[in-house]
């Protein structure tokens, strides 16, 4: 994009906008770049991930109940909230494509399942 180029926000949007499968692509030549494939076994991947859930945790540990939004959170924090949920994201989604899982797809397919667990209360009249 050249200097002083206006930019739609639809399409810009529409580039932020990214897929499983685009991350999974990333994180794989992550990776690959670094020579690191060789730890990312699922056992090493899922302990990771469960340490990076706890990194999240330690985030909400002493605020009691927030609110929908964070409505009274710093920015800064907000941005840490942010990078601790992407590292449990990109550690599921590397440990998906280590086991051969399609996470979009099983993630589809449990939403289906648990919408016919779980169906909707009648609204009363």
């Amino acid at each position: 994009m050249g200097e002083g180029e206006v930019v739609n926000p639809e399409e810009e949007q529409r580039v932020l906008d990214i897929s499983i499968k685009d991350l999974s692509k990333k994180l794989e030549e992550f990776a690959k770049a670094r020579d690191w494939e060789k730890f990312h076994s699922p056992r090493n991947l899922l302990l990771a991930m469960v340490g990076e859930v706890g990194e999240l945790s330690e985030i909400f540990q002493w605020r009691g109940e927030v609110d929908k939004g964070l409505p009274n959170w710093e920015e800064a924090d907000k941005e840490h909230l942010g990078e601790e949920l992407s590292d449990v994201l990109l550690y599921l989604i590397r440990l998906a494509d280590i086991c051969g899982i399609d996470l979009g797809d099983a993630a589809a397919k449990k939403l289906v399942k648990n919408a016919i667990k779980y169906p909707p209360k009648p609204l009363l009249k």
